[in-house]
């Protein structure tokens, strides 16, 4: 059978096999109802046929015929699936493996034309209609499918009711003239690829099957079509005014508003406004003649005025996060308690605002946006970023025969969440070039809700938005704009800025947050950015923990750049999210050495009532006082120096006092319990006192070893072996780490890409020369020259030891020699320890930080085990770093820097992190090896974005550090 597209979408509807030409037709589908507002119940009886289907998967398109939507059709054979799902995430690999790419279609191009290879699922559900459900003569049924990829045709007890494309969008079909009391037989052919391909060409996994709900609505006589609340706030009166449009008559009540005004009218009354920060939703009810539809209420008001995005009145700053919809076992079939963690983790972690990338969610993630407060950036599902590969010849966007199916999309994307107070800007998309269906949708949309804005990044010229929006603009170019320096037509200037996508969230980082959102703050302009992006999108796999592209044989993959997420597959916050919460938290703590402590409500709209503050006394790192901290009542923007009280105790000399402020809950919240730490802020009082010399004791040369103190040489080579009774392995000077995918760069990047340069170099097969073994009358020195083979640049090195006979001190000295034109990873020492669990330290913490990503590291005293100092990187990388380590214990050893220093341990060698491709890879050996770090190298967001700025690139320059080292045991 072919499968070129037919010029007419029409497909027969009974009797033989259905044509499959509409997997091919660039029509959006046919049958299904017009797109209306989703709401998640009514008094309207409602049976949800989620649960266990039977499944054939077949090769083609055209494989099988469709006897199976038959009734008596024996399908006992088949195997279960269950819907919501994607079948490729089930049956153990029995009906397929998912597939990753990034923006290359994973198929030929050749729009609309699809392989005949392809995976077609037929799905078969039979049903009874429940007790109590209303006379099917009654009215009618509604059968709504809220997610299905990419292609679906549908029968219910025989007869053919339509197919539709656009995957991540509902569609309804009227059916009540169908249905019986029993046996209903529903039939759903599911194909991978159709002509709606092209159209959603996301950077995620492809992923078949019906995996959001499908229900069955009754649908009484005079019961509820469409309704479109309007529902806007007056800053200057503190009035808000509600409208409810609705197809069919009908009153619209809000007790707590003492409303009661028939659909189309509109009413005033007093009310508190919702934000993201205080999102007061009022409840109602809109009341037709056969059905009562419970409504959430939010009044606000979206403006572009003054050059801004306003939100009652107040320009609002973007804190935000971009969401694709994952879970590690389920892929985008997600239930409601996955959604809600999401949010409580955005709240908990000072997010803001999601950008739904790249399509509209699950409506029940806009429920709970609406009712825990989050600005929302619903985006369409479209994308056509593999077209960019041809350079944008056959874009769908610019092609008159697609532009019905374009503006589908959008009105299915608006009708549905129309309703959303949380929802302030419509998107057209992702990365789909340019062209007239663009323009015709934010037409469209505009014309339907002009209440709100439209948003589209590629948009450069920003013809059909209303926001210029930019994708991992680097540092210097967002200052630039923020000034007004950035050029481009004079309409754009006048617009605000935000970076819908910045700071790729891939493996170890993004670094450069605190530098962005610096800039961010000193420029009205800028409205603020969505990182890139929410969650890992690693499927677990038995075998190798997580899985990422072109672990299941895929022709065209991506690798792990479908892991670029602040949290883990399995939620777990990242050290990059515990950054960023740092980094966007909504009160400013800055303690200054006058005994007060400047706080600044960083927020829009809400004052701190909220928040309580403390404050503790601490005496090298430990808390040694603490008490609350009375602060004026603060408006959104205000700021008051308060003052600290007199330090509760009288440190003596050479030990380091300090300062810390927090802001935490004063009360439960809906998100959070009382006394979760919302910001915080530290300042030093007195410096920490350096390591002491240790030196006065002689080195004693012996047959075989040298003796210094309680630390033993290998007399030939000058190794350390011992340090009282620990043996120590192969200290010496290290500058190589496991690089990680920022410092590996993308390989469309035309900037420096520091992890290539440094394979390249062969930093990572550094040699060691040893030049001399020095014995004095008061020291060990051992010279050596670092460097990799096949060039000529090198680290001249010299290790110094010396001791007081409890301690010994290394001062360690490089000098680089020859032309290093690239910076180094790390520079530092390294050695391995045969025994070492618990360790203890006194520094920043408690997670992992680098020099561009610190953020967020408490000066503390901590604790931890060498296996918990670990991050767990979907692709192992350098990771695990404390900075700013004044001391730290482990292995029956103390060791002391000067200057600080960054501090790692782990179970294998850095050689051994950088050769794994998965956490399972790694395997604990005997040893923990353990870098002592004078300086680390930045982590930008190179990954996609640009890389570290410079004060956070480590130079090979000369350098001089020291650590003393006290056997403890």
């Amino acid at each position: 059978m072919s499968l070129r597209t037919s010029p007419s979408p029409a497909s027969p509807r009974a009797g033989g096999p259905a044509s499959v030409d509409y997997v091919e037709s660039v029509s959006p589908g046919d049958g299904a109802l017009p797109p209306r507002a989703w709401y998640a119940a009514s008094n309207a009886p409602s049976l949800s046929l989620n649960g266990r289907w039977r499944l054939r998967v077949s090769a083609t398109a055209d494989a099988e015929d469709d006897a199976f939507a038959a009734q008596g059709y024996d399908a006992a054979h088949w195997p279960e699936v269950t819907v919501p799902g994607h079948w490729v995430l089930q049956g153990e690999g029995a009906f397929g493996s998912p597939v990753y790419t990034n923006h290359l279609y994973p198929f030929p191009v050749d729009p609309p034309r699809v392989p005949t290879e392809n995976p077609t699922g037929d799905h078969l559900r039979v049903f009874d209609l429940p007790e109590g459900w209303p006379d099917v003569s009654e009215g009618g049924c509604v059968l709504r499918f809220d997610g299905v990829e990419s292609c679906a045709r549908v029968w219910l007890n025989g007869e053919d009711i339509g197919e539709f494309k656009g995957s991540r969008l509902p569609h309804e079909f009227a059916v009540g003239h169908l249905l019986r009391r029993s046996g209903n037989v529903l039939a759903v052919r599911v194909h991978q690829w159709s002509a709606g391909s092209y159209l959603e060409d996301q950077d995620q996994w492809w992923l078949p099957g019906i995996f959001r709900d499908v229900t069955l609505l009754h649908r009484p006589a005079g019961s509820v079509l469409d309704f479109f609340v309007h529902a806007a706030y007056d800053h200057v009166t503190g009035e808000g005014s509600l409208r409810v449009d609705s197809d069919v008559e009908g009153r619209v009540t809000v007790p707590d508003l003492d409303i009661d005004v028939a659909t189309g009218q509109t009413v005033t009354a007093p009310v508190q406004p919702w934000t993201a920060e205080t999102p007061t939703l009022y409840d109602g009810e809109l009341v037709t003649e056969g059905e009562r539809v419970p409504l959430r209420i939010g009044f606000r008001t979206v403006e572009l005025a003054d050059g801004l995005i306003k939100v009652n009145g107040r320009p609002i700053l973007f804190k935000g996060v971009n969401r694709h919809e994952w879970h590690p076992e389920t892929g985008r079939a997600l239930d409601l308690e996955t959604m809600r963690e999401d949010v409580l983790l955005m709240k908990r972690h000072n997010v803001n605002s999601v950008r739904t990338s790249h399509y509209p969610p699950h409506p029940a993630f806009l429920d709970l946006c609406d009712e825990y407060g989050l600005w929302v950036i619903d985006e369409c599902d479209l994308e056509t970023h593999g077209f960019v590969e041809q350079d944008w010849r056959d874009n769908p966007v610019d092609d008159d025969r697609w532009t019905p199916a374009l503006l589908d999309r959008a009105a299915r994307m608006v009708e549905r969440d129309k309703n959303h107070p949380s929802v302030v800007v419509w998107s057209l998309g992702n990365e789909a070039g340019t062209g007239r269906g663009l323009t015709a949708m934010a037409q469209w949309i505009r014309a339907r809700d002009p209440a709100r804005l439209v948003h589209y990044e590629g948009d450069v010229n920003c013809r059909d938005t209303d926001v210029y929006s930019r994708m991992y603009a680097s540092h210097e170019e967002v200052e630039r704009t923020g000034q007004g320096l950035d050029g481009g037509p004079l309409g754009r200037r006048r617009l605000p800025f935000i970076l819908c996508e910045y700071a790729h969230a891939m493996g170890n980082g993004p670094g450069g947050l605190a530098d962005y959102q610096r800039i961010f703050e000193a420029h009205d302009r800028l409205q603020g950015a969505f990182v890139w992006e929410w969650i890992d999108h690693g499927i677990r796999h038995p075998q190798l923990g997580y899985a990422y592209g072109g672990d299941f044989g895929e022709e065209l993959h991506d690798g792990n750049f479908v892991c670029d997420g602040l949290v883990f597959p399995d939620r777990t916050p990242s050290p990059g999210l515990v950054e960023f919460k740092k980094v966007i938290e909504p009160v400013a703590l800055d303690a200054s050495d006058d005994g007060t402590v400047r706080v600044t409500n960083k927020q829009d709209f809400a004052g701190l009532s909220a928040l309580a503050f403390t404050w503790a006394f601490q005496v090298d790192g430990e808390t040694v006082g603490s008490g609350s901290l009375t602060v004026p009542p603060l408006a959104a923007g205000a700021s008051a120096e308060v003052p600290l009280p007199e330090p509760p105790v009288d440190a003596p000399a050479g030990v380091e006092t300090g300062w810390t402020v927090q802001a935490v809950l004063a009360e439960d919240t809906a998100w959070a319990r009382a006394g979760h730490v919302v910001a915080w802020g530290q300042l030093a009082l007195a410096s920490p006192m350096l390591a002491s010399p240790a030196q006065g004791a002689a080195p004693v040369v012996g047959e075989r070893l040298v003796t210094l103190g309680p630390a033993s040489f290998d007399v030939r080579t000058g190794e350390l072996r011992t340090l009282g009774p620990v043996a120590v392995t192969g200290l010496r000077l290290d500058v190589w780490r496991a690089t990680t995918d920022n410092d590996d760069g993308a390989p469309w990047q035309s900037d420096v890409r520091h992890g290539l340069l440094w394979r390249k170099l062969g930093l990572h097969r550094m040699r060691h020369r040893l030049d001399a073994v020095e014995v004095g009358d008061d020291a060990l020195t051992v010279r050596t020259r670092v460097a990799p083979a096949g060039w000529e640049v090198g680290l001249s090195t010299a290790y110094r030891w010396t001791s007081d006979g409890d301690r010994v001190r290394l001062t360690v000295s490089v000098t680089p020699e020859g032309d290093w034109t690239v910076p180094l990873p790390r520079l530092g020492v390294r050695f391995g320890l045969s025994e070492a669990d618990r360790v203890t330290w006194f520094g920043g913490g408690p997670g992992e930080a680098y020099p561009d990503s610190k953020a967020a590291s408490a000066l503390g005293r901590w604790q931890s085990t060498v296996d918990a100092l670990q991050t767990p990187y979907v692709r192992p990388q350098e990771n695990g770093a404390r900075a700013d380590v004044r001391w730290a214990e482990l292995g029956g050893l103390r060791i002391e820097g000067d200057p600080a220093f960054w501090f790692t341990a782990r179970r294998w060698t850095t050689e051994q992190l950088d050769a794994a491709a998965h956490r399972t890879d790694l395997v604990p050996g005997e040893t923990v090896w353990v870098n002592l770090d004078h300086g680390q190298h930045g982590l930008g967001s190179q990954s996609c974005g640009p890389g570290p700025l410079p004060p956070y690139v480590l130079t090979a320059s000369p350098a001089q550090f020291s650590f003393v080292f006290t056997p403890t045991g």
